[in-house]
């Protein structure tokens, strides 16, 4: 992992982001991609792409690279290669694109965490990053002062499917040499039993070599719940999930989970594309 793209509307929540991205670009060596995007009003849009140079444009634009500069002069900010740029685009797909055009590893974006309105960016555009992503996305709920992975949670149900985003999600648990929680949620809806349980993750984890990892089971009234319950009773650090990229969010889970947590819980979530 060698590039971070945050992308930033100049929020507080972005700047949360942003802090984590350097102390993730400081262990890992790491180059930030600094976005702002700038949604333009249909007419405006047409003078962009005819070549016009307008007035509102132009101070557009001038604001935008001016907050971008301060940005960069920030003192966490030292001795980390910073990028920063201005695109005229939607937010959500022109976070994409700018991820395929430059080859970025890793998205880190702010998230007021609370409900799908209060988002950083416009709209529900952080639920539609995660859900379209095909690089994973780390989301920020708060201001983390001192960015740590002690205790890693990885909830799935352990199959087939998500053994690709289970690699990409060791690799990024080695940078922080973190202690891996894997944990299976049984509800009424998706009950298995203990031994059945057992078995399914033993002969997932035993196709992979990783050290500092445990498995559990837990039960509780739905996966979100159970998720977030075990992750406080730990006290984890992050929380770590696959998603489809399937229109209407669907999950190896059942219903948006990976959405549902990355609105309603204060833990930062990662999560994988299967």
């Amino acid at each position: 992992m060698k590039r971070i793209l945050v992308p930033t509307d100049f929020s507080e929540h972005a700047e949360h982001a942003l802090k984590v991205a350097a102390i993730i670009a400081k262990k890992n060596n790491c180059e930030i991609f600094l976005l702002h995007l700038l949604e333009l009003p249909n007419q405006m849009n047409d003078a962009v792409t005819g070549g016009s140079s307008i007035p509102e444009v132009m101070l557009f634009i001038k604001k935008a690279n001016e907050t971008l500069q301060k940005i960069k002069e920030q003192p966490y900010l030292n001795g980390i290669s910073v990028n920063a740029s201005v695109q005229f685009e939607r937010a959500f797909s022109g976070i994409l694109s700018f991820n395929k055009k430059n080859e970025i590893d890793l998205i880190i974006m702010g998230s007021h965490g609370t409900s799908g309105i209060e988002e950083v960016l416009i709209g529900s555009n952080t639920e539609k990053v995660v859900r379209l992503s095909e690089i994973p996305v780390l989301v920020i709920k708060k201001n983390i002062r001192d960015f740590k992975f002690n205790n890693f949670v990885f909830a799935s149900d352990f199959s087939k499917e998500t053994k690709k985003p289970f690699k990409k999600m060791i690799e990024f648990a080695k940078i922080f040499n973190a202690n891996l929680y894997l944990v299976m949620i049984c509800t009424p809806n998706s009950f298995k039993t203990t031994k059945m349980s057992e078995e399914i993750m033993k002969k997932f984890i035993d196709s992979f070599e990783v050290e500092n990892y445990s498995t559990h089971i837990y039960n509780d009234v739905n996966i979100e719940n159970g998720i977030i319950n075990f992750t406080n009773s730990i006290d984890a650090d992050l929380i770590g999930l696959c998603t489809h990229g399937r229109t209407g969010f669907a999950h190896f889970f059942n219903g948006s989970i990976s959405e549902d947590l990355v609105n309603h819980t204060v833990k930062p979530v990662i999560t994988f594309k299967i």
